[in-house]
């Protein structure tokens, strides 16, 4: 029998009810897999694997070992919401590594958009690698694989969460939502008491706000595109936006204008709003925001948001523009 692949007999999981069952259907599994044995798991801080490292916390407690990398380049609250839910009140055995200096100091200077990736998907790699040389004992390797990678990849699934593992580390994988379509790990999160923002997080690229600092990734801009992007993101939850608009974001390129403030001619750097709907991710349509709601976010970022002096949007739907600028 392929385990790869979805039962035809098997429900969709739309309740609470139908999670549960799900739920502890997996922790019996994970307990017969894994018996008395330490787990490893890169927790991101995404819907995936947020979801896995509640699930296998239930099923072996102590025995899950989350490695929790800051690259230096989340959105803001996002290492600190990580840290609060599972070190703190799930009581997980975290390990918090902070390399945002490592990362920064090799992103400086690196314009160019897949050079980046690069560099960042590589360290992450090495810094993985580093933590997981350190622990003694593990036998399995959770990941957060859901049922679309395996059909995107053949029932081969490339570094999702983890990159290289190191060559003598030979470890049997555990992944128990990998039958789950994104929809169901949602439901399923909701049900192990998972905060709803976390459950409900939007896609967020790997290299995160990486990607969305154009060109030569500095500090301070980088500083600044993630205090505009939580403005934004604070007000399409206090208007209703959040949950109809399935992707948003800031993006900050490496330009700047000429503006006023306080009565002086001031220079900053204009933070570009993007706002799409998509079902597949192949295409994406513009969602039209009411201008006094755009109003209001430029007012905001515009005045709290230290070195932004213009705020535009992006009205380029997919295809045209990708969805991420780089």
């Amino acid at each position: 029998m392929d385990t790869n692949k979805r039962p035809e007999t098997m429900e969709r999981i739309t309740t609470l009810e139908l999670a549960n069952a799900f739920i502890d259907e997996q922790v019996a599994a994970v307990r017969a897999q894994v018996g008395d044995k330490k787990v490893l798991l890169a927790l991101s801080g995404g819907v995936d694997s947020s979801v896995v490292a509640a699930l296998l916390i239930k099923a072996i407690g102590k025995q899950l070992v989350c490695v929790h990398v800051n690259h230096g380049l989340m959105r803001k609250g996002e290492s600190e919401q990580v840290i609060e839910v599972f070190g703190k009140e799930l009581d997980a055995n975290l390990i918090y590594v902070d390399a945002t200096d490592r990362f920064l100091d090799l992103l400086a200077g690196v314009c160019e958009p897949e050079k980046k990736r690069k560099i960042i998907g590589g360290e992450f790699i090495k810094v993985f690698d580093e933590e997981s040389s350190k622990l003694s004992g593990i036998s399995f390797l959770a990941q957060g694989t859901i049922y679309p990678d395996i059909l995107e990849s053949d029932g081969v699934k490339a570094h999702h969460n983890v990159g290289g593992l190191p060559e003598d580390m030979e470890m049997e994988l555990v992944e128990p939502v990998k039958l789950l379509y994104k929809d169901e790990v949602r439901v399923v999160g909701e049900a192990l008491g998972l905060p709803h923002a976390m459950v409900y997080r939007q896609p967020f690229p790997g290299p995160g706000l990486g990607v969305r600092c154009l060109g030569a990734i500095t500090r301070d801009r980088l500083h600044a595109l993630r205090e505009a992007d939580a403005i934004l993101r604070e007000e399409f939850d206090k208007n209703g936006l959040a949950g109809k608009v399935w992707q948003y974001f800031i993006a900050v390129p490496d330009v700047k204008s000429v503006g006023v403030r306080d009565g002086k001619r001031y220079e900053g750097w204009p933070a570009i709003i993007r706002a799409v709907n998509t079902t597949d991710a192949m295409s994406a349509t513009i969602e039209e925001i009411p201008y006094a709601l755009l109003h209001k976010i430029t007012d905001r970022i515009t005045h709290e948001v230290e070195g932004i002096n213009r705020v535009l949007y992006d009205l380029t739907p997919k295809p045209i523009g990708t969805i991420e600028w780089e």
